[in-house]
């Protein structure tokens, strides 16, 4: 792996040129420079936090001082991945949360991309904050904050209406500004349609091989959730004597696309 620090558009390269892009979720300075080691590209501060760390049972409990102290951790143990940080439950409430909540992930935790979770609703806030020079990656599919108004963690866009809205989504956060797109726990075809319209990279998680690079949350990777692990996921530790040895396996079966394979994908 080159020591070149890893930037958006770096990431936008590597989509033009069909590399996939490999992606983990990371809440500390120990895993962040083993994640380094093994050469991921992108490290997803996510407030799935709230779940694997903490033992909640849902990312809501999260919160903004958290998310920043998190973020500052990684980024000490980080030196070539791009770091990108969710801006956590109803800190996009207001265009004011969302401004102040990404000044305080970018100044004080570091993060060099903020994430945000929505549609329609979070356009204005992609718009102000890309116009103000804060690089946004978008969420869309399944919103784990919005897992109680939606009754549970359940596959979207498997139906014409929810599909077209996805679609139509997707475009308007790019057009909005936003530089990347996760989706999650959308069927593949979807997925990988809005992947190949789309000239901002889009990573997926539970979302096919079509997408232009993956991510998986770090302790599903590597078999310690202590439930049912998600369907779509794969423990990579498995038959390996080392968490590195896991996270290279990782990222190699995601550059050579055998990583989501058929039975962990949804059509």
């Amino acid at each position: 792996m080159s020591a070149v620090p890893i930037s958006v558009s770096s990431l936008a390269a590597m989509k033009s040129r069909g590399e996939r892009i490999v992606s983990l979720t990371c809440y500390d300075a120990t895993f962040a420079r083993l994640l380094d080691g093994a050469g991921v590209d992108l490290m997803l501060v996510g407030d799935s936090l709230g779940m694997v760390l903490q033992g909640h049972r849902t990312t809501v409990p999260v919160t903004l001082d958290q998310m920043v102290y998190h973020t500052a951790c990684v980024m000490r143990g980080c030196e070539r991945a791009l770091v990108v940080a969710d801006l956590p439950f109803l800190a996009c409430a207001t265009l004011d949360r969302a401004i102040d909540g990404a000044a305080r992930l970018m100044q004080e935790g570091g993060a060099q991309v903020v994430k945000i979770e929505g549609g329609a609703p979070m356009l204005e806030i992609v718009r102000h904050l890309s116009e103000q020079g804060v690089p946004v990656c978008a969420h869309l599919g399944l919103m784990p904050q919005s897992v109680n108004r939606l009754g549970g963690y359940r596959y979207q866009g498997r139906d014409h209406a929810s599909a077209e809205a996805i679609r139509h989504e997707a475009l308007a956060l790019q057009d909005a500004g936003a530089v990347m797109l996760v989706l999650e726990c959308v069927p593949e075809a979807l997925a990988g349609e809005i992947s190949r319209t789309l000239s901002m990279p889009v990573i997926g998680i539970g979302a096919g091989a079509e997408c232009d690079g993956q991510v998986l949350v770090l302790h599903d990777m590597l078999g310690l959730n202590p439930g049912r692990s998600p369907s779509f996921s794969r423990d990579f530790m498995a038959g390996r004597d080392s968490v590195a040895a896991a996270v290279a396996a990782y990222a190699a079966a995601v550059r050579e696309g055998t990583f989501p394979s058929s039975a962990e994908t949804i059509y």
